[in-house]
């Protein structure tokens, strides 16, 4: 590719204060550094994570910053000393890196890894510090590692997934954050049974998740809960499943 190795404007929805509207910018995203992927973003989602570190309650909310993580797009390039993934990739950037080496992995009890972070945490990447996002030489923070209300993004490598070329990126966006985390609630900590009953309050993305992988666990019953009733002709269409 022509960009390859060139910074990238493009168009970013950043985040310029708590409660302000997001602004439409021209940013320069520079290229990936060693284990470092640059993707172009094709769909996003928006997440309550977002809202939440938009309102300024978030106490790791950096401003000014490009928010979102949950995406879907195709590798631009890739820096030094990657080999998971290469140029032409279908991806998801994932907020909890995969590092594989540190204790938290090992141990098998968590997904909480934590070789980057102390970066990711920082609004930076674990190379250098620094951002590669700047508008106007003035640098704008990474949000979760990902920051993909961006045409462009630079993700660690331990952050991003690949995928099968052929699933649809506007609906597999999702899996970057609120479906593996309904089904990881099902499956890995509230270990639903076959015949178990289960109660959801509140039937958003996650809470979809959550009653697709109850079904999936054998549930007899599940139980939706809430104040919205058009949610739950939604519901029971997408688990092709009856009232009762």
């Amino acid at each position: 590719m022509a960009t390859v190795g060139q910074v990238i404007t493009c168009k970013a929805a950043v985040a310029y204060e708590p409660n302000k509207p997001l602004v439409i910018e021209d940013v320069q995203v520079a290229p990936p550094q060693a284990g470092e992927v640059r993707i172009k973003v094709l769909f996003t989602a928006l997440c309550r994570t977002d809202a939440y570190t938009w309102s300024g309650k978030d106490p790791e909310g950096l401003f000014p910053c490009i928010l979102g993580h949950e995406a879907a797009g195709i590798v631009e390039s890739v820096g030094e000393d990657v080999t998971e993934v290469q140029s032409g990739d279908h991806v998801i950037p994932c907020y909890q890196a995969e590092c594989r080496e540190c204790k938290f992995y090992k141990s098998g009890k968590t997904n909480l890894w934590g070789k980057v972070r102390m970066a990711t945490g920082a609004g930076v990447m674990m190379n250098d510090r620094k951002s590669r996002f700047s508008i106007n030489g003035k640098p704008i923070f990474h949000f979760m590692g990902t920051s993909t209300f961006s045409q462009y993004t630079v993700v660690h490598d331990v952050s991003v997934a690949k995928i099968d070329p052929q699933a649809p990126l506007e609906k597999v966006c999702l899996l970057g954050c609120g479906v593996p985390t309904g089904l990881g609630a099902v499956w890995n900590t509230a270990k639903v049974e076959p015949g178990a009953i289960v109660a959801i309050f509140g039937l958003g993305t996650v809470c979809l998740a959550v009653a697709e992988g109850a079904k999936s666990a054998g549930a007899l019953r599940i139980i939706g809960v809430d104040i919205d009733s058009k949610k739950f002709d939604l519901v029971l269409s997408a688990l092709e499943m009856s009232p009762s």
